[in-house]
């Protein structure tokens, strides 16, 4: 019986039957079969292993941190409390566990990475807001052109026409930005009570103790291990802390998050706040693809060979994300959905495929809505930073420099990260990606290969719409927004 037709079950051995642990996960990884949007059971279609713990920890950081982090920037300007913030983070705890980690990711479709959190568009929450701006109506435009992206297979089109020299430098420069922004991040913690020397301190151990998993090869143990280490050193050295959020369920009622009074206090929105959020909301989706391609294209480094099964689908996750994105914002939640970094990076560092970690995300997730406390120590400075380098930024060099070693590559991701520098990295992307294919820069016989809609159209018409929608924005430096020209 051939792989093909064999199900994932009759292809199972204990891990007893392998010389060790690292080609039983390989063999799971490459016996793995999903069914697409179809019911997949742990057991019969996948197992739950202790591994994948490591990338649940990492994910359940990650997303507390960041939905705290958009909907916080969204409440600022607002003049909504810190309680509000807490309240409706736990509430996209719960959106974000039960009804899409567990439900699509888990059971009726691994082939889509987890949806989590937008952090690119973190930057612009307060544009969007100053802009008159309804998060229920960027979440619904979000949802939208992402489920019209993800069913027209327009993700993976982008994802295929992007080389590895136009990938790896976005990689490059993602990781070092994500990097640098972490360690000012720890250092501004601990010069807040006079022991910046503690920050020194606390990456200078993390340094020393990722080279040392890297030696024995268990760099997937990095996040629960640098956590761990972070929080005894900050401990050691007296830094403060002190839990403050208690067991609680958040109101779960979408009439009180979208009251005149209660909730967000905005009400429903009307069309002109679509018309505000629309610019915004393109620039959203456009920033998909290239996300989208770096977390693929980790898992094929990470993966061994014959597990492609097992990589996650750019158009899938996109559908699963525009769902997400659309649901969460209907309910009253305040997350912008993208898929979601800090599981899958951990997930291909420790190999293994997206369901059964996908559960574990979900578990801990509602425990740390639930219980509170958790929350607490997953957004003290120590414990995210180093868990965030380590786990996502860190891993995203290295993934980059790997796609960069070879023919003419470095030329395209030096163009990529100069182009970031310069605007962002959705500009960098799209720029390079056009002058990667038409020839100009990169390997000229991959151009030669592509066609005309490949080489120019595609890219041009790409980079084209990109360009318009952040001028009307004011994402071009020293250029004025043509938004705020016509509203004066």
């Amino acid at each position: 019986m051939s792989q093909e037709s064999s199900s994932y079950q009759n292809l199972h051995k204990p891990s007893s039957k392998f010389n060790s642990r690292d080609d039983y996960l390989d063999h799971e990884l490459q016996i793995l079969a999903p069914k697409r949007w179809r019911l997949n059971l742990p057991g019969r279609d996948y197992r739950v292993e202790w591994e994948d713990f490591v990338p649940g920890m990492a994910a359940t950081i990650g997303k507390i941190v960041m939905v705290a982090a958009v909907v916080g920037a969204f409440a600022a300007p607002l003049g909504l409390s810190p309680e509000f913030v807490i309240e409706n983070v736990r509430f996209e705890l719960l959106i974000a566990a039960i009804l899409f980690v567990v439900l699509i990711s888990g059971f009726l479709n691994p082939s889509a990475n987890l949806a989590g959190t937008h952090g690119p568009l973190l930057p612009l929450v307060p544009l969007i807001v100053a802009s008159g701006g309804h998060p229920m109506a960027l979440g619904l435009l979000i949802g939208l052109f992402g489920f019209i992206l993800g069913i027209t297979k327009g993700g993976s089109l982008l994802a295929k026409l992007t080389s590895n020299g136009v990938c790896g430098g976005l990689l490059l420069y993602l990781g070092f930005i994500g990097i640098t922004g972490q360690v000012k991040k720890l250092f501004a913690w601990a010069e807040s009570f006079d022991m910046a020397y503690l920050a020194f301190v606390v990456i200078i151990a993390t340094i020393l103790m990722y080279a040392w998993l890297e030696h024995i090869k268990k760099r997937w143990l990095a996040i629960p291990l640098g956590a761990v280490m972070a929080a005894i050193i900050a401990f050691s050295f007296g830094a403060p802390f002190e839990f403050t959020t208690s067991p609680g369920m958040p109101n779960l009622n979408p009439a009180y998050w979208w009251g005149e009074d209660t909730g967000w206090k905005l009400g429903l929105p009307d069309w002109s706040h679509f018309i505000a959020v629309l610019p915004f909301a393109v620039l959203a989706v456009s920033m998909w693809s290239p996300d989208f391609l770096g977390h693929q294209v980790f898992q094929k480094l990470s993966y061994p060979k014959k597990s492609e099964r097992a990589h996650m689908n750019i158009d899938d996750t996109m559908i699963a994300a525009s769902s997400r994105q659309a649901v969460g914002s209907l309910l009253g939640g305040g997350n912008i959905s993208s898929s979601w970094g800090t599981y899958i990076i951990p997930a291909s560092i420790a190999r293994r495929p997206i369901p059964g970690g996908a559960l574990v995300t979900g578990f801990l997730c509602v425990v740390a809505a639930l219980w509170g406390y958790p929350m607490d120590l997953a957004i003290w400075p120590p414990v995210l930073c180093v868990a965030l380098i380590v786990g996502v930024f860190l891993p995203l060099m290295e993934a980059g420099m790997q796609m960069t070693r070879e023919g003419k590559t470095t030329q395209s991701a030096a163009l990529v990260v100069i182009s970031s520098v310069l605007v962002n990295p959705v500009f960098g992307w799209s720029f390079t990606m056009l002058l990667d294919n038409l020839g100009l820069v990169g390997c000229k016989d991959r151009a030669g290969e592509l066609g005309k809609a490949g080489r120019w159209l595609i890219p041009g018409i790409t980079f084209l719409v990109l360009c318009t929608v952040m001028a009307l924005i004011g994402m071009f430096p020293g250029v004025p927004a043509i938004m705020e020209a016509f509203r004066q």
